[in-house]
């Protein structure tokens, strides 16, 4: 499975994936290839982290394409040049157009720190406490044309603590986002990822991780 990786800017969720493919890692000896990683800036600090493990690395940069369209079209061009089967979006800022979509669909997955359908767009730690909801976490899905409304793949749940803030909660998130973007990873590789007629993202059952679809409350 070759993977092109799009991000913007620290590359958390990149680093996670990469370092999976180590021994006893996710990605441990599954057939997973990093293409390229594709970023909108320049200065975007994964860049480094896809270069000191040998990934290639690309610029895009929105500003040179004032209009949404463009961006995506020239974005496209150079994803399609890598002849990827799975394009990830790893912290990548940028709305995608319709267009784009559907051109990768059911081929484009992205990791939101939120239990979707709960809590979509920008804030989520914030939003989340001032909701007063007691489980927070994260969620892997198939990127459609709503923002943060695809197919579900995993998800992960922390507590939400009394004494919380937005930052201890994302930090407590973040963790279980580099334990869960992985094992999708895995999923998909392994072709035990379909989605259904009524667009549910449906995983296929194994000795190993047949429970892992909803990564239990623990910290």
């Amino acid at each position: 499975m070759r993977v092109v990786t799009l991000i913007s800017g620290r590359g958390s969720n990149l680093r996670a994936l990469l370092e999976a493919r180590r021994p006893g890692g996710a990605l441990a000896g599954q057939p997973v290839e990093f293409a390229c990683v594709i970023s909108n800036r320049a200065d975007a600090a994964g860049l480094a982290i896809a270069a000191e493990h040998g990934i290639a690395t690309e610029v895009v940069d929105h500003r040179q394409h004032p209009e949404r369209a463009a961006f995506d079209r020239a974005l496209a061009e150079r994803i399609d040049a890598h002849r990827p089967d799975l394009v990830v979006l790893a912290g990548f800022m940028r709305i995608l157009s319709p267009e784009f979509v559907r051109h990768y669909e059911n081929r484009l997955i992205n990791i939101h720190p939120a239990l979707l359908p709960a809590f979509p767009g920008l804030d989520t730690h914030a939003r989340a406490l001032a909701a007063g909801v007691k489980l927070h976490g994260c969620t892997v899905h198939f990127v459609t044309a709503e923002v943060d409304a695809g197919p579900i793949l995993v998800q992960a749940a922390v507590p939400v603590r009394a004494d919380d803030d937005p930052a201890r909660l994302a930090a407590r998130v973040l963790v279980q986002e580099h334990r869960v973007y992985p094992l999708a990873l895995r999923w998909l590789a392994q072709g035990r990822v379909r989605v259904d007629e009524h667009g549910v993202a449906r995983v296929s059952a194994d000795t190993g991780d047949a429970d892992a679809a909803l990564v239990s409350p623990s910290g």
